[in-house]
């Protein structure tokens, strides 16, 4: 009798642009700030006001930022298979990329252009941001694992527009691998693409851009 080989389940790989741990040492002090605010406020207001204005005052100084800085310490996004995993302020949401029902690549121009992938599955919609770029060409792409893994699974769904952008992937993470030049980088001439048709809101590239990113 032969033992059958386990199939490990696959890892899970992070898709943060920026590392949560980069940013989360900031977010801890700008909470902790914002309650100082809050309660130096509240307790000022207290000398000169009852307590319940006080006490009201200090929470909306306080509150608001605080928990945004909260909030956005628990937010992350991994990939496992093909399952999109984003934890949120509330909760852990899931979206199956092969199931997708729409696939878009957008940029945002400005001077700061970020390029991401809109992916769809009704009733659902993630955001996954795959690079951004200043006017010179510096900036910062999603890691070249995190590229592979994101490639694979738009492979496994059957959009046309999916496995357009999952080709797109692939050249992107290979310039990546070979340290091209930022022009040889297809996330960057999408960048730039957009940036020269002078536009100033949110671009989703047509097939044609796609085809012509990856020709």
């Amino acid at each position: 009798m032969t033992d059958q080989p386990n199939s490990e389940p696959p890892a899970p790989v992070g898709l943060d642009l920026i590392a949560p741990e980069m940013y989360a040492p900031a977010l801890r002090r700008l909470a902790l700030a914002a309650m100082g605010v809050g309660i130096g406020v509240g307790l000022l207001l207290a000398l000169l006001v009852n307590w319940p204005v006080a006490v009201a005052a200090a929470l909306v100084l306080g509150a608001p930022t605080a928990l945004y800085a909260v909030a956005a310490q628990r937010r992350r996004m991994s990939l496992v298979g093909t399952v999109l995993h984003a934890h949120t302020w509330s909760g852990e949401h899931r979206l199956d990329i092969a199931d997708a029902t729409g696939v878009e690549l957008l940029v945002y121009p400005g001077r700061l252009s970020r390029v991401v992938l809109r992916v769809t599955t009704v009733p659902d919609v993630r955001v996954i941001p795959l690079a951004m770029y200043t006017d010179s060409g510096s900036g910062r792409e999603l890691h070249i694992l995190g590229l592979r893994r994101l490639a694979d699974a738009l492979a496994q769904c059957q959009l046309a527009a999916a496995l357009a952008v999952s080709s797109l992937l692939v050249q992107q993470l290979r310039a990546e691998a070979r340290d091209a030049m930022a022009e040889e980088r297809p996330l960057y001439r999408a960048a730039r693409m957009v940036r020269d048709r002078d536009a100033v809101q949110p671009v989703v590239l047509s097939d044609r851009d796609i085809a012509e990113l990856t020709g």
